[in-house]
């Protein structure tokens, strides 16, 4: 999607909604960003979803700077909510564009990204757009693993084609770092009301919008409207994908279990069989499974090109699909045992309706 590079003329009011907790790494980056947006009216309302660190208090500096940022003070989460879209659906209600947009706290946009998403959604008359964000990778995990997992998310949920079809409403995807709605069809939907057990919410609000048939939801490349540092560590990945994979495959075993089969096949397969060939002295038969694993990442550098993720970065994809598929394993496992997944300091079981305990969080699970 191209960025404007002059004034598109007036464009509907619009809300800027950040749900942040225990973000302060990335919070003042991301504010400032959207505070300065060009060719747009906009809001920024930050919902502090009652952080323990210090982004409270680079919140209240920041208020002093600008003029356009509210900050909401998150109450506690009631029972049967999931920590973000309680957060999102307090940022709403302070709300008065015609348009929203959910962005998270890990994000840095582009001076007028806001701008060129808006004109570009209005131009197509559609009531919704996400985004595929750039990523930034620094650290040695980001790099080897993020791309592939970021991959296998992709190809599971389907081209843009299909994802664009509105004939074709069980292909449905929303990124949560960058979701633009128009706040009649956000409203109509029911909110974030309705996704307010939703530990995929994003996913959930892609499927109920198109299921609905009355309005149409536009999935585009957007990695000049703004960029995204999702997790900067190996655990932080981990955790972060253990929390959505089970959910994201609605608990069906079939597709779990084919998704688990399909990465063990596309990474640690062929290098297993052919380091038995060759152990056995089979050479043929190695450098056969060997370039089995050089078809496929030659496929990932194409596709890695297509959403512009550095090529090179698929030299790791054996080893970023692996842990993809201890991801799922691990996923489903703690789903299943009741144990339930952690995110921000909160429990969640991921089973039924994702429901939680009234004090807005699940019972710990016991040290492992």
């Amino acid at each position: 999607m191209p960025l404007l590079d002059e004034d598109p003329g007036p464009l509907p009011a619009l809300s800027i909604v950040v749900p942040a907790r225990d973000e302060e790494r990335s919070i003042e980056n991301c504010v400032r960003s959207l505070c300065t947006q060009r060719f747009v009216a906009a809001e920024v309302i930050v919902v502090d979803d009652r952080s323990s660190d210090e982004t409270p208090r680079i919140l209240e500096r920041l208020a002093r700077e600008f003029d356009n940022l509210k900050i909401v003070h998150g109450a506690e989460l009631p029972e049967g909510w999931v920590g973000k879209p309680w957060a999102l659906a307090q940022g709403v209600r302070r709300a008065s564009g015609e348009w929203v947009l959910f962005t998270d706290a890990d994000s840095v946009h582009a001076p007028t990204g806001a701008a060129s998403a808006l004109y570009f959604v209005r131009r197509l008359q559609a009531d919704a757009l996400t985004i595929l964000t750039g990523q930034d990778f620094e650290t040695p995990w980001e790099r080897a693993v993020l791309p592939s997992i970021l991959g296998m998310v992709l190809l599971a949920s389907g081209t843009l084609g299909e994802l664009n079809d509105p004939a074709k409403p069980e292909r449905a995807l929303a990124n949560g770092q960058y979701i633009l709605a128009r706040r009649e069809a956000y409203d109509a939907l029911g909110g974030h009301e309705a996704l307010r057990a939703e530990i995929v919410e994003d996913v959930t609000f892609a499927r109920r919008l198109k299921a609905d048939g009355r309005y149409r939801l536009i999935v585009a490349g957007g990695a000049r409207l703004a960029r995204v540092r999702m997790y900067r560590s190996l655990g932080e990945i981990w955790r972060g994908f253990t929390k959505n994979v089970y959910v994201g495959a609605e608990g069906r075993p079939t597709l779990l279990l084919g998704g688990l089969a399909f990465t063990a096949l596309v990474s640690v397969v062929p290098p297993a069989l052919a380091l038995s060939a060759f152990l056995s002295g089979r050479r043929l038969r190695g450098v056969e499974a060997l370039a089995c694993t050089l078809a496929t990442i030659g496929a990932s550098t194409w596709g890695f090109r297509r959403v512009g993720i550095p090529a090179r970065l698929a030299l790791y994809q054996p080893l970023g699909t692996a842990i993809f598929g201890a991801i799922v394993v691990n996923s489903t496992w703690r789903v299943l045992s009741g144990r339930g997944v952690e995110w921000r300091g909160r429990t969640y079981s991921g089973r039924g309706n994702h429901t939680i305990n009234g004090t807005g969080e699940a019972p710990s699970a016991p040290d492992e």
